[in-house]
C-alpha cells in the first residue's frame, strides 16, 4: 500500500509512516466537565492518545474550553446534524472536527466549517458509518462502493475549498464490510484512515470483531489510527487497541506473557502464577514503555518482526513447556509442585511452586 498523507492532531501525527495511534471516545455527557475530564484522564493513563467527545448541543461545544484546560489529550469534537456546533467547538479549542457526510452535507455549511478549521489550523475527519450515510443500496447488504463513493465526493468538496487536512473513517458493524470498504478506499485515496468496527458490541464479542477487522487491515498495510468501539468502559477499548497493536508487532507496550491454557497434565496453580506476574508487571512503571514501530516500511517480511519484545513464558507441563520457556527471555516449565526457570535459553534453577512468582519477578 502507498504511504498516506500525514496529518497532525494536537501533538499526535497520523499517517505518513507515523506509529499507529490509539483513540477512544468519552461516554460521559460532555456538558459535565468534571466527569468528562475524569474519564479523559483515565483513558490517558490507560494509553489513549486522542479522545473524541460528543457535541450534541451548544453547551457541550462550549464545554470544550474548560475540558481543554484540565485534560492533556488532543480533543476531537464529534459533530452531527448542525454545522454550527462545529463552529462553536472550533472557537472553544477543539483539535479536530468530525463531520458526518450523512447529516452535514450542504456545501455552504461545510464551507463555514472549513473556513473556521483553516483559521485554527486543525483537521477535519470525514467520518462515514454505514448506519448514517445515505447509501445507494437501501435495504441491501452494504457494498464497498456504496460507502466509498459518497466519501470521495465529500472529500472533493473539501478540496475544492482548498482544504486538505483530512482524515477519513469508513465503518460498518459488519467486519467483512468494514475490511472491504477500507481496502477499496486505500486504493483510491492517500488520506490517512481511522480504523474501527463500529458498534462492535460488548467486550466479549466486540474485541474479537475489532481484532479481526482492524488486525486484517493493519497486516495488509491499511490504516493509520484505530479505535476499538465497545459497549462499556472506554478504558477497555484502549487496552484492546494496545493488545491488537502489540500482537502484530506494530507497537510495544511492555513484556508479552506466553502461558499455556493448562490441562490435566498441569500439577501447579498456573492460572494464579500467570495472573500474579501479569498484575505485578502492569503495576510497575518501568515496564510500561512503548517502542513504536514505523508504518513506512511495514510489510509481512521477517525484518518487520525483529523489533524486540520482552517475552515471559509460564508453562504448565513438559509437553511444550521447556521449548517455550527456552525461547523466551525468561520462562518457567512446571512439573509436580515445582518448575525449572530458563533465562535466555539456559536453565537457571529449579524452584518450588510457592517461590515461582518471587523468583520469576526477581529474574525479570
Amino acid at each position: 500500500m502507498s504511504m498516506t498523507k500525514q496529518i497532525k492532531v494536537g501533538n499526535i501525527r497520523i499517517g505518513g509512516g507515523a506509529p499507529i495511534s490509539i483513540q477512544s471516545m468519552t461516554k460521559t455527557d460532555t456538558r459535565d466537565v468534571r466527569a468528562t475530564v475524569r474519564q479523559i484522564k483515565e483513558l490517558e493513563k490507560a494509553g489513549c492518545e486522542i479522545v473524541r467527545v460528543a457535541i450534541k448541543d451548544f453547551e457541550a461545544a462550549s464545554a470544550i474550553k474548560a475540558i481543554k484546560r484540565k485534560a492533556n489529550l488532543p480533543l476531537v469534537a464529534d459533530i452531527h446534524f448542525d454545522y454550527r456546533l462545529a463552529l462553536r467547538a472550533i472557537e472553544n479549542g477543539a483539535d479536530k472536527i468530525r463531520l458526518n457526510p450523512g447529516n452535514i452535507y450542504k456545501e455552504p455549511e461545510i464551507r463555514e466549517v472549513v473556513i473556521a478549521a483553516k483559521k485554527r489550523k486543525i483537521p477535519i475527519r470525514v467520518g462515514a458509518n454505514s448506519g448514517s450515510i445515505r447509501l445507494k443500496a437501501q435495504g441491501s447488504r452494504l457494498k464497498a462502493e456504496d460507502l466509498v463513493t459518497p466519501v470521495l465526493g465529500y472529500i472533493k468538496i473539501l478540496e475544492r475549498m482548498d482544504f486538505y487536512d483530512i482524515i477519513v473513517s469508513l465503518k460498518a458493524s459488519d467486519v467483512i464490510s468494514t475490511i472491504e470498504v477500507c481496502k477499496l478506499f486505500s486504493k483510491k485515496s492517500e488520506y490517512p484512515l481511522h480504523l474501527g468496527v463500529t458498534a462492535a458490541g460488548p467486550a466479549s464479542t466486540g474485541i474479537v470483531k475489532s481484532a479481526i477487522g482492524i488486525g486484517n487491515l493493519l497486516l495488509d498495510g491499511v490504516g493509520d489510527t484505530i479505535r476499538v468501539s465497545l459497549t462499556g468502559d472506554p478504558v477497555e477499548e484502549v487496552i484492546a487497541a494496545k493488545n491488537i497493536l502489540q500482537a502484530i508487532n506494530l507497537r510495544n507496550f511492555g513484556p508479552e506473557i506466553i502461558s499455556c491454557p493448562t490441562c490435566g497434565r498441569c500439577q501447579v496453580d498456573l492460572k494464579s502464577i500467570a495472573e500474579q506476574i501479569d498484575s505485578r508487571l502492569k503495576a510497575s512503571p518501568g515496564f510500561v514503555r512503548d517502542r513504536q514501530g514505523s508504518r513506512g516500511k511495514f510489510s509481512l517480511q521477517p525484518s518487520v518482526f525483529s523489533r524486540k519484545v520482552f517475552k515471559i513464558a509460564i508453562m504448565g507441563c513438559e509437553v511444550n513447556g521447556p521449548g517455550e520457556a527456552k525461547e523466551a527471555d525468561i520462562g518457567i516449565a512446571c512439573g509436580k509442585g515445582s518448575g525449572v526457570i530458563f533465562k535466555k535459553g539456559r536453565i537457571l534453577k529449579r524452584v518450588k511452586e510457592k517461590d515461582i512468582v518471587k523468583e520469576l519477578l526477581k529474574n525479570i
